[in-house]
């Protein structure tokens, strides 16, 4: 499976320049691909293209399995923001589930998997708090197995550890592409070099163009 973004660019009214001008990725389920740019560059737009957030004024977004169109970006990517949006007076476990349960499984189905994702991101001791008395770190680990536990294929993370620091983000990332196999791809935008190491590929994008890739 392959989620595609070709010749892509999106104007906004207002704006003279467009965010992108031209882009295109192609990111094979199973890889792990950064896109990597200063602030302004246009990531989070990239992001939102191929999630199907933003509609391109040109070019074309699509998902292919084995080489015939499939369904829509929405219905096979999922995600995880800098900023965390969880319930607050929920669980952990229940904030995990929740995406399970979307699904179409059992409740006790989607907790056992919510459980399962939790372990996998270093949480299953946290499974009964409330997101409330839960750290940033732990926060965003709760965001991360949610995503998981959604069964995506496609994970756009946009700046996932923009507002943590440096030893939490450690730990964050160190759950975040361990619990990513190759059942799913893994796509970050970020302006940190340091976590765009950690991937097998790197998009860089400068002034809206996605310049070549290494």
């Amino acid at each position: 499976m392959r989620l595609l973004a070709d010749a892509v660019e999106v104007r906004y009214r207002g704006l003279a320049d467009p965010v992108l001008r031209g882009a295109t990725v192609e990111v094979v389920r199973g890889e792990t691909v950064a896109v990597l740019g200063p602030s302004g560059s246009g990531k989070s737009t990239l992001l939102a293209v191929l999630g199907g957030l933003v509609r391109p004024t040109n070019g074309t977004v699509r998902v292919d399995i084995d080489g015939s169109a499939a369904p829509r970006p929405t219905d096979v990517t999922t995600w995880i923001l800098q900023t965390t949006n969880v319930f607050s007076e929920r669980t952990a476990l229940d904030n995990v589930a929740v995406a399970a349960l979307t699904l179409g499984v059992s409740v006790r189905e989607a907790y056992l998997v919510a459980a399962r994702h939790l372990a996998a991101v270093g949480l299953f001791g946290r499974r009964n708090s409330l997101a409330r008395h839960l750290s940033g770190g732990e926060v965003q680990r709760v965001v991360i197995a949610r995503a998981l536990a959604s069964r995506r294929p496609f994970i756009l993370a946009d700046e996932p550890t923009g507002q943590l620091d440096h030893a939490t983000t450690c730990v964050v990332l160190d759950a975040l592409f361990e619990a990513v196999d190759e059942s799913a791809a893994l796509i970050v935008a970020t302006h940190d070099p340091t976590v765009a190491e950690r991937c097998e590929r790197v998009v860089h994008i400068v002034d809206g163009r996605i310049v070549p890739e290494r």
